[in-house]
């Protein structure tokens, strides 16, 4: 399936996102990406299902001002101001990491969502403790030091406990060649954006979903632990759980085979 690359502009920034045809004619999917990687997280994914990848605002190829809202709720905000400007009604969403924050959009209209997944994401949920890596880059000045001394060979060793297996050389490319001191801005300003409370927060509405869902974890996630996925299943009415073994933060680039499972999951309607 043929992938095009796009820009637009959102409140005088540029976005960048990738598409292709939805595979089964209907809502197409839309994917949201986490930290601090793009939406070059599903290039894969669109080559089996179509649907949209947009990069969010301080990341990948899109516009990383100083005046974007960096937070739960711009990303939120974001969602809902792309599918307008794309011209995109109802949709199919798949969310990872940071993308969580999408589901906050969801929660507010439920009627434009037609099937979900939720993959290792941040928990919109109680009892989440920040992991190591965010409780520094939550600290003024230790979280900027910690940025800068980030190099290439660096960020490969710190990504190291995130996979079962080896960290894929060309997913460091990828990112490294995106890390500029606009994405680690956008970083350190949406870690400091929310406590562990604002996320439960966020979250207190997820059972308006209804949706058919699909929760999948890298069991060996050393961000978010894979009980998450039974926490998110209990909030979301029609859903079902998925914890892959073998697998980490980017549980299909462990496991390969989860995309075709994704796919057939979000095309089965």
């Amino acid at each position: 399936m043929e992938v095009t690359d796009h820009t637009g502009e959102l409140g005088g920034q540029p976005v960048f996102w990738r598409s292709a045809p939805a595979a089964d004619g209907g809502a197409p999917v839309l994917y949201v990406h986490g930290v601090p990687t793009s939406g070059d997280d599903w290039l894969p994914f669109l080559e089996r299902t179509g649907g949209l990848a947009p990069d969010l605002l301080g990341f990948g190829r899109s516009g990383k001002g100083g005046q974007n809202d960096y937070s739960p709720e711009g990303i939120a905000a974001f969602v809902g101001q792309f599918l307008e400007l794309v011209g995109v009604e109802r949709v199919k969403l798949v969310v990872h990491d940071w993308g969580a924050a999408a589901l906050t959009w969801a929660a507010r209209n439920p009627e434009r969502v037609e099937r979900l997944v939720v993959c290792d994401a941040v928990p919109l949920l109680p009892g989440y403790r920040w992991h190591r890596v965010a409780r520094v880059w939550r600290l003024p000045l230790l979280g900027e030091m910690a940025m800068g001394l980030t190099f290439k060979a660096t960020l490969r060793r710190a990504l190291a406990p995130a996979f079962a297996g080896p960290v894929p050389p060309a997913f460091v490319e990828d990112l490294w060649s995106h890390f500029d001191q606009g994405t680690q801005r956008s970083v350190l300003r949406l870690y400091r954006s929310a406590s562990e409370e604002d996320l439960t927060a966020a979250g207190s509405a997820l059972s308006h979903i209804s949706a058919p869902a699909l929760v999948v974890w890298g069991a060996a996630d050393p961000y978010v632990p894979a009980r998450f996925a039974e926490e998110y299943a209990k909030r979301l009415p029609d859903s079902r759980v998925e914890v892959v073994s073998g697998a980490g933060h980017w549980p299909w680039l462990d496991q390969p085979e989860l995309i075709a499972r994704f796919a057939q999951f979000l095309l089965d309607s």
